[in-house]
């Protein structure tokens, strides 16, 4: 594939200590790109082998000309605008300066693992000149790669397809239209006052642990690892989510993911495959199962970059849900916004009934949600019962639930499920929250696996000041009840997986036409 015409050719550079498997993820990208990849070792002289093998670590003067003829292939192939994919140890800030001085197509790709886990790795690899004692010193001369570096980094913890495919997403050179399914186990406003998470509560220590910042232009998001939820959202300063601080619990489902169902399961009671399986009655005040298994477990970072992360988790069997998963959620920050993919396999043996949600809620800065305009490209709603399990299904034309034209909410109370989405050129709905000026807003697009949406302005929440201070815009596979009625139920045989993808595009008007 060769680079377009006046752009740097494209080069992926992989680092990482030995044994971390720069290799095998090399060659494999290589493969899926269909581009040409080098292995360092093959660049090292055989005094140098010969050093390694004998027990004794490089100095910079032994890695001097090592490097040297890495940087002279990488400046072949990008003379012959040959994309290529090439790995080096680059252990130290200056050996990975010496690389991408001058080279502005080279992408960093950091394959992080722990100690432990590399040794083992070594210990079991035979027949190769690096040996496993050597890893102290590696490891004595590593410097990591700094946000300056600009680093995709991927935790090596995983399959390498799974290595691969979180690379080639954050690395931006995924096919967006192939399925990303994880592979089975083998106005000018006053800059927003929260604190860069460097400057905030200690990683860990908050009530939802880990913070993961993401930056984009204007753009800012953080991800929690309680949940693997979506905190914060700003563009330009502005906030787009009525979302939690860092210090903060969550609450009333904001950002939170839900997995293996959204909404509810009647008494949380159902049947499957000719099994009768009882949930735990997470809402007990109506006798239902609310929001799926995985918004209170941590979820672990899998890889990461400046403008994206990917984090995932496992749900284990356990009673109710007697099935096994493998679930990422991954968040990444373009041009044109924030994009989410959630995705999940049956790691099991067994097939799985499956659902999916997320639950954000959109805020165009009034102090109650009644003024901002509403629009919800949706030809129908689902009716409920007083314990908000859906009763049916009727058009909301000639209704005050239906908002295809954009209306300020008012006074309406809205808790309500919307399908029969109208959807652009490009397979997305999309749902509008809009300043009450209408020169600004956010759009929530519904993509790949999103049939219904639920639409929800906080009337019930919890905490009585936070109630209709921002509108929930639900993307979900599947709507309530969806275990016991099987509406729109995905049924996920061993080894099958489903995505769901869903995004957030703030915008303001220029000469009446909404740009960002």
């Amino acid at each position: 594939m060769p680079a377009e015409a006046g752009q740097p050719t494209p080069l992926i550079l992989v680092v990482g200590v030995s044994g971390s498997g720069k290799t095998t993820v090399a060659g494999l990208l290589a493969d899926r790109l269909g581009w040409p990849h080098r292995d360092a070792d093959e660049f090292h002289s055989p005094a140098d082998r010969a050093k390694m093998a004998a027990g004794h670590p490089l100095t910079d003067a032994d890695r001097a000309p090592w490097l040297a003829a890495i940087g002279a292939w990488m400046d072949q192939e990008a003379a012959a605008h040959r994309p290529a994919v090439v790995t080096c140890s680059a252990l130290k800030r200056s050996y990975r300066d010496r690389l991408l001085h001058g080279r502005p197509g080279v992408r960093l790709l950091y394959l992080h693992g722990t100690r432990e886990l590399i040794r083992a790795r070594l210990e079991a690899r035979h027949g190769h000149f690096f040996p496993a004692a050597l890893l102290d010193s590696q490891f004595a001369d590593l410097q990591e790669p700094q946000p300056d570096e600009h680093p995709v980094v991927v935790e090596i913890d995983q399959p390498p397809r799974a290595v691969v495919a979180a690379a080639l997403s954050l690395l931006g050179l995924a096919d967006p239209a192939a399925p990303s399914a994880p592979s089975a186990p083998s106005a000018p406003s006053a800059p927003s006052e929260e604190a860069p998470v460097s400057e905030q509560t200690p990683r860990s220590a908050g009530p939802t642990g880990e913070q993961w910042e993401l930056r984009r232009g204007g753009q800012r998001a953080v991800v929690v690892e309680l949940g693997g939820a979506l905190r914060h959202y700003e563009a330009d300063g502005v906030p787009l989510l009525d979302g939690f601080a860092a210090d903060e619990p969550v609450t009333s489902g904001r950002g939170q993911l839900l997995v293996p169902w959204p909404n509810r399961v009647g008494g949380g009671r159902y049947r499957f495959d000719g099994a009768d399986l009882q949930l735990p009655l997470s809402e007990p005040e109506r006798h239902n199962a609310i929001h799926g298994l995985l918004r209170w477990v941590p979820w672990r970072l899998l890889a990461r970059s400046d403008e994206g992360v990917r984090v995932g988790t496992t749900l284990h069997p356990q009673p109710g849900y007697p099935f096994l998963l493998e679930v990422s959620a991954e968040y990444r920050l373009t041009d044109d916004g924030l994009e989410v993919l959630v995705s999940a396999v049956n790691a099991g043996t067994a097939r799985a009934p499956y659902g999916v949600g997320q639950h954000p809620y959109l805020t165009v800065g009034t102090d109650l949600v009644d003024t901002a305009l509403l629009t919800v490209p949706a030809g129908h709603r689902l009716t409920t019962d007083d314990e908000g399990l859906p009763t049916g299904e009727e058009p909301v034309e000639g209704t005050q639930y239906d908002f295809r034209t954009a209306r300020p909410i008012g006074g309406m109370a809205l808790d309500t499920a919307f399908t029969g989405l109208e959807r652009d050129g490009a397979g997305r709905a999309v749902v509008r929250l809009a300043h009450p000026s209408g020169q600004r807003g956010t759009d929530l697009w519904l993509g790949e696996g999103t049939g219904y949406v639920q639409v929800y302005t906080g009337d019930t929440l919890g905490q009585p000041e936070r109630r209709r201070r921002g509108v929930a815009v639900e993307a979900m596979s599947c709507p309530a009840d969806a275990f016991r009625t099987g509406t729109g139920l995905t049924v996920l045989e061993p080894g099958a997986g489903h995505v769901l993808r869903w995004g957030l595009r703030p915008w303001v008007t220029v000469g009446g036409a909404a740009i960002r």
